[in-house]
């Protein structure tokens, strides 16, 4: 299910404490999760302040069948930076093409504002599982 195009809800402790869920598209590299994100989002600040993030991946033909991951970021990598920005932006256009099957590049940058790109990359606390295919 982690190769498929199966979209994550992603759970990060907000400005308020409470969790704050989000529809995500979901890669990861071995055991490292990757989590590309528009600087511009709230999600990019509160990582930032309280870096543990859970995401669940539910088979879209049976909601019994489910991944949870928690995790922690161990790294953030800034689009803009002269020696790892290409990547962050690589990354961005691989998963455009896993969830869209377009091999271009990655074509919702916001038009009204100057886009950037973050990509964290989270360390794997635990894994949870339930159900079968």
């Amino acid at each position: 299910m982690l190769d498929e195009p199966v979209t994550a809800v992603v759970s990060v402790t907000g400005s308020t404490g409470r969790s704050n869920l989000t529809p995500v598209w979901f890669d990861y590299e071995g055991d490292t999760v990757l989590l590309n994100l528009a600087t511009h989002r709230k999600k990019v600040d509160w990582l930032r302040k309280a870096p543990q993030a859970t995401f669940l991946l539910m088979n879209p033909a049976n909601a019994y069948h489910w991944i949870s991951i928690k995790a922690t970021v161990a790294r953030e990598i800034s689009e803009d930076d002269p020696e790892e920005g290409p990547r962050v932006t690589a990354q961005l256009d691989r998963i455009w093409n896993k969830y869209t099957g377009d091999p271009g590049s990655y074509a919702l940058r916001d038009p009204g504002r100057e886009e950037r790109r973050v990509l964290f990359e989270l360390a794997v606390d635990s894994i949870a599982t339930f159900g079968r295919p």
